[in-house]
């Protein structure tokens, strides 16, 4: 890895390093906090990291983790103050999901988003129903595109114990998936 994937953040030249993640990374946190909560929670979230990252950069160890596994790791602590809303939320979907109808679309459009309707809220369900830590594992990998042993590093995990985890969540989600099967039939 270069120097600019592991920059040394305690050093004078400091401001100038954690600028330029944020503009080689912000995108990309903003899309995935974004993919989990609201834009504008986003939005802040993703000043909020870089906040943290800049209080917390003397303490910021290149050689534990790369920049953006860290950067990642306080997202994803900063989801958590949020995990009992989107859990939530994310049930509410699942009961009143994909409700509004537009009355204007053709017969086969209505009859196709609604069972995209029925796929989607059986997945919210599901991924309300994974334990947190299996959530964030699986959301890290799929919607933030990590690779198991970056979000390993994000969670401060071992790259063992977040494949356990992705696994047990994608094992879950099968079973929505399967129910969906099932009722389509």
């Amino acid at each position: 890895m270069s120097d600019a994937d592991r920059p040394d953040l305690s050093g004078p030249d400091a401001d100038r390093l954690l600028s330029a993640l944020f503009d080689r990374h912000a995108p990309s946190l903003h899309a995935y906090l974004a993919r989990r909560l609201d834009t504008a929670t986003a939005d802040d979230l993703v000043a909020e990291t870089f906040l943290i990252a800049w209080t917390a950069r003397a303490r910021y160890r290149p050689d534990e983790a790369p920049a953006r596994a860290w950067l990642y790791g306080i997202a994803t602590n900063l989801l958590r103050r949020h995990a009992r809303s989107e859990v939530r939320g994310l049930r509410a979907y699942a009961r009143e999901g994909g409700k509004a109808v537009d009355v204007a679309t053709p017969e086969a459009l209505a009859v196709s988003r609604a069972d995209a309707s029925n796929h989607v809220r059986a997945m919210a369900g599901g991924i309300a129903d994974l334990r947190q830590e299996e959530r964030d594992v699986l959301l890290l990998v799929a919607w933030a595109g990590l690779r198991p042993s970056e979000a390993a590093e994000a969670l401060g995990i071992t790259s063992v114990t977040c494949r356990t985890r992705l696994h047990r969540a994608r094992r879950a989600l099968r079973k929505y998936a399967d129910l969906l099967e099932e009722n389509h039939d």
